[in-house]
């Protein structure tokens, strides 16, 4: 009973420190976005719509996420409401100021507003296999903002694998924009991370072996069929291709 009650707590600590991380992690909501599916971008306010996060308004816009933040007084996890209306850059003006400041002044709970930065393990510390084959199609990124896994492109229906033993300790898609979501966690300092399935193969505190399908590929929470995964280190996103074997061969440890 102990042993479930810690694997619970540590699942929800996960989802509330990994929360303000992924919103604005995942590049998968590409700038070729319909702008169907896009907020009301006039002059020098955008009015956010379902599904939008800071990362993805930022590139539509052309301001950068901290220029976004700093502008609209809003601080990390980066929690946005459909409706709200958000100075870009180059903006100006007391009314849309005083719109932003309304809807941004709510207090809001932050506890993921800083993740001390530590020193990226050795290639090879541990071993790790590609969750699935494809075309990479958006690297990693350690710029602000930038894509904090890789994408990679396939087939809806694909398979997804764990890329190495552990825990899973999230699975659900309350992470608005990464859709059905895996998240596993391998010992105390590591925790990968499947976005944007199609469906889920597995359950939480369900134990997984490496090589284990968990999912199959879609395009929940995005724009186009990939699979947006994330390698973190002590809660410090890492790019995983550093670590992955070279494409199609299986990790010689």
């Amino acid at each position: 009973m102990r042993k479930e009650s810690t694997v619970r707590k540590w699942s929800l600590n996960a989802i509330v420190l990994l929360l303000g991380l992924f919103l604005v992690a995942c590049s998968s909501n590409k700038a070729n976005t319909s702008k169907a599916s896009r907020g009301n971008y006039s002059g020098p306010v955008y009015t956010v719509k379902r599904g939008d996060t800071l990362y993805r308004i930022s590139r539509m816009t052309g301001s950068s996420v901290s220029e976004l933040a700093r502008l609209n007084g809003i601080s990390a996890p980066y929690t946005l409401e459909v409706g709200q209306k958000l100075r870009v850059k180059g903006s100006s003006g007391s009314s849309a100021k005083k719109t932003a400041v309304a809807k941004t002044s709510k207090p809001r709970a932050s506890t993921t507003s800083s993740v001390a930065k530590v020193a990226a393990p050795p290639v090879g510390a541990k071993c790790w296999r590609w969750p699935t084959m494809g075309k990479v199609i958006v690297p990693f990124s350690s710029s602000d903002g930038g894509n904090k896994g890789i994408d990679i492109a396939g087939k809806r229906g694909q398979p997804i694998y764990a890329s190495a033993a552990g825990t899973v300790v999230y699975v659900g898609n309350q992470l608005r924009g990464y859709g059905n979501l895996v998240m596993i966690k391998h010992n105390e300092d590591y925790i990968t991370a499947y976005a944007h399935n199609e469906k889920t193969l597995v359950n939480t505190s369900q134990k997984i072996s490496a090589g284990q399908k968990i999912a199959t590929m879609g395009s929940s929470g995005s724009d186009s069929v990939n699979l947006h995964f994330q390698i973190r280190y002590r809660a410090n996103a890492i790019d995983p291709q550093r670590y992955l074997p070279p494409m199609g061969s299986k990790p010689s440890c």
